[in-house]
């Protein structure tokens, strides 16, 4: 018999925050919030047999990102260390601030960039250039800047995932915002990087 852990505090805040019950049990599985807000879209799709670009994947995002972190210390405990533990035993060591992680900050994902036409295919930007080739003009996309402390996030775990990835291979990108809010629900939005001036 197959047995699958779900943490009933974080299937109760999910639920509590809109999410279908079933989909919270599968989110909860063996994991809580602060995991869960590590997880892409697809991850996420993933564990609710969904798309990553559906709707209610999208909502569900929203509604995890901008959940605060929090972490629970014990006034009274006091523990003995009997063994040296070594740096790389210790978790976050060497972990900084992940800006995404923070409950005001929207979430950001990087637009995979054979996928841009289509995503951005409803504000028709196709456009035709002097040679009569068809291009896509992202230059009328809203801008973030490359040393945004989002994008730079998103530079961080790309260039951790991928090797060898060209100097200068950030810029011209496209990045997707989902912004959530009780009276509008999740807005999607969509910028391009561009360098500092």
């Amino acid at each position: 018999m197959c047995h699958m852990a779900v943490k009933s505090s974080t299937k109760k805040k999910l639920i509590e925050l809109g999410v279908d019950e079933g989909h919270a049990s599968k989110l909860a599985d063996d994991t809580n919030l602060s995991q869960l807000k590590m997880l892409s879209s697809e991850q996420i799709g993933e564990r609710i047999s969904l798309p990553a670009d559906d709707k209610v994947v999208e909502k569900y995002m929203a509604l995890i990102r901008q959940q605060p972190t929090r972490t629970r210390r014990s006034r009274s405990a006091k523990r003995t260390i009997s063994q040296k533990l070594e740096d790389e035993d210790i978790i976050g060591h060497n972990d900084r601030f992940n800006v995404l992680n923070h409950e005001l900050v929207p979430h950001h994902e990087l637009v995979d960039v054979e996928d841009e036409a289509k995503v951005l295919s409803p504000w028709s930007l196709m456009t035709t250039d002097a040679e009569g080739n068809q291009r896509l003009a992202k230059e009328r996309l809203p801008k973030i800047l490359i040393n945004d402390p989002a994008v730079q996030i998103l530079k961080e775990m790309e260039e951790s995932k991928v090797e060898g990835l060209p100097a200068g291979w950030l810029t011209n990108r496209v990045v997707k915002v989902i912004r959530y809010s009780r009276s509008a629900g999740a807005t999607t939005a969509y910028r391009l990087i561009v360098e500092a001036h």
